[in-house]
């Protein structure tokens, strides 16, 4: 009788160790190939709370838009690690807690504390052994600003820390090194404050009265904007851009339009088509005629795409973002005016899926309805080419056959910008006379 009591208290605890076992660490999921952080931006299920397969767990702020993360089995959500409003959560660290049904989750707040095994962080800069006094010099103040190098000097440093530099907008010349031979590594990056910062600094804990400021509101970078901030500065930086404009008359155009909604208006109020329609075929188009404008570099070769992807910009709360229309030139207007729509409504809800905008052969920003004239837009790489569209107005041009000797029409100016290793000037020329052409007789769609 003894001996059945001690196996049945030895049967629960083994059991009860082994379910203490099935708590299981939730990492950070990557979102897309090229994510590696990202941030919570709300968790949808409790601590406790019970889901099943296909339950939203929680929503994940990636460089681009906010996705759902569905769960894969049913289980219970133990311990939330990284709450909501998380930021810079790098891919693979643990989030959570996850569990089964009949799981003891007293050892989940035990577990969510243990220091665990995260994804390897970039290698820290290799320096040589320093003296112990050496050591005792990170304890000290924040890296200063040094004064700037003379015109032309060299800056050591590493490629991480030039990297973050880079990101932060901090000037290399400025950062005192504290590696070998007085190299520029991470730490000093992250440890680096500007002299206005540092002034401040010390003007705030003198006991004199400090000089008044305007007021201002310090707003946090997300992640969304702190990528465009990276890859528009390496773009424009690194590609040879070059820009043409033209003039485009657009009074054909106007009037098809207006034929086209009246006809769908009679089928559905709703449905209209915009101008930003008949240029995305006109786009399409153009690249049919001209296809090497429809390439990217890849470094080693030129890739040209047979289809056109048309990435089309928007703006949104967090920043810019280009959904992608595809295939546009086999697809009709009313078609185009639709997928359009909606990519464009998911970007401004941050509902997009990875999908909608990754990849895109050719990119359009349309800034015409905020009645901007012209402007030249930054490429969006691996692409080679972007079109920036300012707005339709009248304009008064020349006309011998008019008995006045002028006329007015609607004049709409778009400039393309290329990159110069794919695209000669030539070829963006021909480019941008076939988009004209597409636009100033729309009738050509059909054919």
């Amino acid at each position: 009788m003894a001996s059945s009591s001690i196996a049945r208290v030895l049967s629960r605890q083994m059991h009860m160790s082994a379910r203490r076992h099935a708590l299981t660490k939730f990492s950070m999921p990557a979102m897309s190939p090229t994510m590696t952080e990202g941030g919570i931006a709300s968790w949808k299920k409790a601590e406790g709370e019970t889901f099943t397969a296909g339950d939203v767990l929680l929503e994940i702020e990636t460089d681009k838009a906010t996705i759902d993360v569905e769960a894969q089995d049913d289980g219970i959500l133990a311990k939330i690690i990284a709450p909501d409003g998380s930021k810079n959560v790098a891919v693979g660290s643990p989030i959570a807690i996850m569990a089964e049904e009949g799981d003891d989750l007293s050892g989940a707040a035990q577990m969510a504390s243990e220091p665990s095994a995260t994804p390897p962080s970039p290698p820290k800069e290799e320096s040589t052994p320093q003296p112990p006094k050496a050591e005792e010099a990170p304890k000290a103040a924040p890296s200063q600003a040094k004064p700037e190098l003379a015109k032309g000097e060299r800056i050591f440093a590493s490629p991480i820390a030039k990297k973050i530099a880079l990101e932060r907008g901090i000037p290399l010349a400025q950062v005192k090194g504290t590696g070998p031979e007085g190299r520029i590594i991470r730490e000093d990056i992250e440890k680096y404050q500007p002299p206005a910062a540092a002034a401040s600094a010390v003007a705030a804990t003198s006991s004199a009265p400090a000089a008044s400021l305007p007021e201002y509101t310090d707003i946090p970078v997300t992640n969304m904007r702190r990528v465009i901030g990276s890859r528009l500065t390496q773009s424009k930086q690194e590609l040879p851009h070059y820009y043409l404009t033209v003039q485009i008359n657009m009074d054909k155009t106007m009037k098809l339009r207006e034929v086209f909604n009246q006809t769908l208006g009679e089928k559905d109020k709703a449905a209209k088509l915009s101008v930003n329609d008949f240029i995305l075929k006109a786009v399409a188009c153009a690249l049919n005629d001209v296809p090497e404008a429809n390439s990217a570099w890849l470094g080693e070769v030129i890739r040209q795409y047979k289809k056109a992807d048309i990435s089309v910009a928007v703006a949104t709360p967090t920043g810019l973002i280009t959904p992608i229309v595809k295939d546009v030139g086999s697809k009709g207007l009313a078609t185009i005016s639709g997928e359009a729509k909606a990519l464009a409504k998911k970007a401004r809800d941050g509902k997009l899926a990875p999908q909608d905008y990754q990849g895109g052969t050719f990119t359009v920003s349309n800034l015409g309805m905020y009645d901007i004239e012209h402007f030249t837009a930054i490429i969006n790489p691996p692409q080679s080419c972007i079109l920036a569209v300012g707005t339709t107005k009248p304009t008064i041009v020349p006309a011998p056959e008019e008995d006045r000797g002028f006329k007015t029409v609607n004049m709409m100016k778009a400039t393309l910008s290329s990159d110069h290793r794919t695209v000669d000037g030539a070829v963006a020329a021909r480019w941008m006379t076939a988009f004209k052409g597409y636009l100033e007789n729309p009738l050509t769609f059909m054919l």
